[in-house]
């Protein structure tokens, strides 16, 4: 694995630079849904800051490097049974994961480590059932990297729209034991 000291950290507006610069690449975009803007500026920056500071229903982490954060990764609670209840997360049967890192720290075993530990935090404080990823049929960095963190193929494939264009996405996941 990696010698690289890293940790997961809450996002604040120091960060606003690194992410801009880091995000601002097409070889992250290209596997990421319309929702991570290309080309990614500063403004996005700040908004994606704001929005993950405020968000009820999705717990998001910068991974952090060398004091910069380098990267996102985050927990979408997505099956809430009761919406209205946004106080408590007693509800949550399924999180999906989602996660993106600085190029240059790609192949370092980085993001296998962050999903390890959003994994465990998911379910040793939130006591969901199951965490799921859906990468692009063809990134196989990250079907790599989810069945080194001990994810298992789902049968299905599911299509998404990017840009007007079908893709198809695998579905992962790891169920709480």
């Amino acid at each position: 694995m990696s010698n690289i000291n890293y940790k997961l950290r809450k996002f604040n507006k120091r960060d606003i630079n690194s992410i801009s610069k880091y995000a601002n690449n097409e070889n992250i975009a290209k596997w990421l849904t319309d929702e991570f803007p290309n080309p990614y500026s500063k403004k996005d920056a700040e908004n994606f800051i704001n929005i993950a500071s405020k968000e009820k229903f999705m717990k998001v982490f910068a991974i952090e490097v060398d004091n910069e954060a380098v990267g996102s990764i985050a927990l979408n609670f997505s099956q809430i049974n009761d919406k209205n209840n946004y106080n408590n997360y007693e509800n949550i049967e399924t999180a999906e994961l989602g996660y993106w890192l600085a190029e240059k720290h790609w192949n370092k075993g980085i993001i296998t480590l962050a999903i390890k530990d959003i994994v465990e935090y998911g379910f040793n404080d939130y006591e969901i059932n199951c965490i799921y990823a859906t990468p692009f049929k063809d990134n196989i960095a990250s079907q790599k990297v989810l069945k080194k963190a001990g994810f298992k193929t789902d049968s299905k494939l599911k299509t998404i729209n990017k840009k007007s264009k079908n893709y198809e996405v695998v579905i992962y996941t790891m169920q709480n034991k």
